[in-house]
């Protein structure tokens, strides 16, 4: 427990206090010593997953079972979230391309006053592979993810499920289409199960486990590759590269943009909550339940 336990140990103080004890010698022979005895270095591993909770995996199975249920009934199923917000300007884009010179971007990534934040919000449809992104420059409010759900429903959702009266969607726990948000669920309920008449049905992952959302991999992760390297100096660029992502599996996306301003802070009150008409699932009732509408669609 003395001090040196606490002393990063590089080739220079290993060096040096062999010298003090009389051992002089290069840092390349300390190099090749340590090699030779199995000594190389190493980064953190991140294998320790931490305390999960104690339903974690009922919940998976819970939403296999959901997908199983809508699948076999011809319904809809979404997989929704939020992707990497990205500033819009003369930026490095992680990544690389080839090319025989590489792009000049600024040094800093220091949002100015005229940068544009941009916020792409996906919707996966899971039956017919296609991905519909919704890019904003405003917030990321549940008003913001509930508008891009109902206008993916008026311009392909209806068309393509005509006579679906049932909705499930797929959604991490947290962020704007999160499990706690108020506004989330009293959003859904007016301008999306009330409006159309839909059944809708919310399935959360736990958290910390959103890689396993279908939006992740299977859009946002092509979405990730296409525009590696390329800075995103402008809202056609960006848009552009969405609409370019395809898979061999055969993805396409779709990408429009979303000139609104968003309020934050919004919420609903008790009364606006009790007036719900949600229905907790029995497994795991926080993470799971449906909108059924309250009035009669035509």
């Amino acid at each position: 427990m003395s001090k040196k336990k606490w002393i990063r140990n590089s080739l220079r103080h290993l060096q040096t206090r062999l010298k003090q004890r009389g051992h002089a010698t290069s840092r390349p022979t300390l190099s090749r010593l340590l090699k030779k005895a199995d000594f190389t270095l190493k980064a953190n591993a991140k294998r320790d997953a931490g305390k999960q909770h104690p339903q974690r995996n009922t919940q998976f199975e819970h939403i296999a079972a959901q997908r199983t249920r809508f699948r076999e009934a011809g319904l809809p199923i979404i997989s929704i979230d939020t992707k990497k917000k990205e500033l819009i300007g003369n930026f490095k884009n992680n990544g690389r391309v080839w090319c025989q010179e590489a792009e000049q971007v600024l040094i800093h990534d220091f949002a100015e006053d005229d940068t544009i934040r941009a916020v792409p919000y996906g919707i996966y449809d899971l039956t017919y592979n296609r991905g519909f992104m919704s890019v904003g420059t405003s917030a990321d409010t549940p008003e913001f993810a509930v508008d891009q759900i109902v206008s993916w429903w008026e311009r392909h959702g209806q068309a393509t499920y005509p006579n679906a009266k049932q909705l499930l969607i797929l959604a991490d726990s947290g962020g704007s289409n999160g499990c706690h948000p108020r506004a989330w669920k009293r959003f859904v309920q007016e301008r999306l199960s009330d409006r159309f008449g839909l059944e809708v049905t919310l399935c959360h992952y736990p958290a910390g486990c959103s890689k396993w959302n279908p939006v992740e991999y299977r859009l946002f992760s092509p979405i990730s590759i296409n525009w590696a390297g390329k800075p995103l100096r402008s809202l056609e660029i960006l848009l552009g590269c969405l609409r370019d992502t395809t898979t061999c599996k055969g993805l396409t996306v779709e990408a429009t943009l979303v000139d609104r301003q968003y309020p934050t802070g919004q919420t609903a009150t008790d009364a606006e909550m009790a007036a719900l008409n949600l229905v907790r699932h029995a497994v795991c009732p926080r993470w799971n339940y449906t909108f059924q509408p309250r009035c009669c669609v035509a």
